[in-house]
């Protein structure tokens, strides 16, 4: 990570254009390879992570995803919160180098620094650069039952002599159409991994060793496949994968939609949860093609030009909430052990975790009802639910859970509005109670700034999370104290500022506070609704914002699971 700064004021000419030119592009309607793209669109890469498709690595002990929904929306609770299980083998993931290279002070044959650099140690720049989709489609299926097809630097050199040799900065991509074809729900799914390693189906194809060793001789550190895994079946798994790791590469397995893609040009970027300690990750997987938006990025990855906006996610962290008196707190985050790794000294582990611990999107379905719900608040949100609907009109209904919300709607040109000014103007006689950031708070921005324009990411900087983000017994300056009475709430949006913003054309609000509505939980309540009513989405739980030079693009995606009412990610600024 690095803190130069960079003027990128040309962003402004086409990013009012941005949200409305974007478009998700599918399978069944993505352009051809290579075509002309006048204006930018995303393409998700990702699998869709739900209990009836084979997600998780189907081997004991791995456990199967799970999704709980520990409340809902009624009497109980105005919002829609889950629970979830998540291992980091689940749907498309990232692996990082102490997948297979050792700890140093194990002193082992692979062994070596790069055997600490866990996903909470990457840095940001890596995650992301120039696609450079590599066909191997000739090999799907062509190898006997259980048994990969391999990808050798013979393929590597077709792709070469037909575009360009391979540089620093590409994220070579491999596609074989295997996810396309055989992610499916249970049990036709059974084909995507289980039926390989019961030797009922050819393997996925995969890069030999010399695959990799080939590549890290051009200088490549990142790279992606459709296949469920980096490693060949049946026995060359951890030699591929050592002989990527071992050079600092990282990777996504479980890409799919990668026909969706030019062979070169477009900006690829794979982003997840930052576990510590954690030797592979859950992401999300997409890429940005057309117009002027992939090259700038592509540059600015390629610079090692990126900002980390999110914080470390650990038991013993203050990553969620724990709410406000006996009996609402949301679901603490737990490490899971289940598999050890004698050579590595490692445990294989799995997360128990809300689906808003650390970094998170907050989706319009977390506090609005589906259209045709009956919905019994309790008599105090019913109170403040007919105060609300007098002054913005109706609170509506929404279905727009995570893996509905558009990628556009969570990357952009970044503003962040400074508002640290408002931290101690509240006397402590009020407490528990939030400073509001209104209206008159933004266009003091714009009037020095500029106006916002639609497709900017609004991101308020209130510094709480780099004040008071610290580990156990430390840890009651984030959530504890303030909602407690105890300490000055963070600043919060007030809904008046959510509907500013919407009538500006901003789709996503960012902060890096614990969350955008406050300790005052009417207050609360009225920000979320007025997000969801207008089809905003939030970002929340950031730091480091004080190091995001002006010009910046904000990136973010959540993970892709379906009916989610929450969704952890990772941000990041590239400049």
């Amino acid at each position: 990570m690095t803190n130069r700064t960079c003027n990128w004021m040309p962003w402004r000419s086409f990013h009012g254009a941005l949200l409305f030119a974007v478009l998700l592009v599918n399978r069944s309607g993505a352009q051809a390879p290579g075509s002309k793209r006048d204006s930018p669109q995303f393409v998700d890469h990702s699998l869709l992570v739900a209990p009836e498709y084979p997600c998780t690595w189907p081997s004991f002990p791995f456990p199967r995803f799970q999704i709980t929904r520990q409340r809902v929306i009624g009497p109980d609770s105005p919002y829609n919160i889950d629970v979830l299980l998540i291992d980091g083998n689940t749907g498309t993931q990232l692996d990082v180098p102490p997948h297979s290279v050792a700890r140093p002070d194990l002193k082992r044959e692979k062994s070596g620094p790069l055997g600490l650099a866990y996903t909470d140690k990457i840095e940001a720049w890596q995650f992301g650069g120039e696609a450079c989709v590599v066909d191997v489609r000739d090999l799907l299926d062509q190898a006997p039952k259980g048994v990969s097809p391999l990808v050798t630097p013979k393929h590597v050199q077709r792709f070469e002599e037909q575009h360009r040799a391979l540089r620093f900065g590409d994220v070579v991509l491999f596609r074989s159409g295997f996810s396309d074809k055989y992610y499916l729900p249970l049990p036709e799914g059974s084909r995507f991994v289980a039926d390989a390693l019961n030797r009922k189906a050819p393997g996925f194809p995969d890069p030999n060793p010399e695959c990799m060793e080939y590549l890290a001789t051009r200088g490549v550190m990142t790279l992606g496949t459709d296949s469920a895994s980096m490693g060949p079946l049946p026995d060359l798994a951890e030699p591929t994968h050592y002989a990527g790791l071992k050079h600092g590469m990282i990777w996504t397995e479980g890409a799919t939609n990668l026909g969706a893609l030019p062979p070169t040009g477009a900006f690829y970027c794979m982003l997840g949860p930052k576990h510590q300690g954690g030797p592979y990750s859950e992401c999300r997987a997409f890429s940005i093609v057309g117009g002027d938006v992939p090259k700038r990025l592509i540059e600015s990855a390629k610079n090692k030009r990126a900002v980390d906006l999110s914080p470390t996610l650990a038991p013993n962290l203050p990553v969620t909430s724990p709410g406000i008196g006996a009996g609402q707190h949301r679901q603490v985050y737990l490490k899971i052990d289940f598999l050890y790794s004698e050579y590595l000294d490692l445990w294989h582990h799995t997360h128990l975790m809300d689906s808003m611990a650390g970094t998170h999107l907050v989706p319009p379905s977390f506090a609005l009802p589906p259209e045709g719900a009956k919905i019994a608040y309790s008599p105090e949100v019913r109170g403040w639910l007919e105060e609300y609907e007098k002054k913005f009109g109706p609170r509506g209904t929404s279905s727009i859970t995570t893996e509905k919300v558009p990628l556009a709607w969570t990357s952009g040109p970044v503003r962040v509005i400074d508002v640290r000014s408002l931290v101690g103007s509240i006397p402590a006689k009020s407490w528990p109670a939030s400073p509001v950031i209104k209206p008159n708070h933004v266009e003091a921005f714009e009037k020095e700034h500029g106006a916002l324009r639609a497709g900017d990411i609004v991101l308020f900087h209130t510094g709480h999370l780099d004040n008071h983000f610290q580990p156990q017994p430390n840890d009651g300056g984030v959530w504890t104290a303030p909602l407690a009475g105890k300490s000055e709430g963070w600043p919060a949006v007030g809904a008046e500022t959510v509907v500013y913003l919407k009538e500006k054309g901003i789709r996503c609000i960012a902060t890096d506070a614990p969350d955008l509505g406050g300790v005052d939980p009417q207050q609360a309540l009225m920000t979320y609704w007025a997000l969801g009513s207008k089809e905003m989405v939030g970002v929340e739980f950031l730091h480091n914002v004080d190091k995001v030079p002006e010009g910046g693009y904000f990136v973010f995606a959540p993970l892709k699971i379906r009916d989610c009412h929450g969704g952890p990610g990772r941000a990041i600024v590239l400049y």
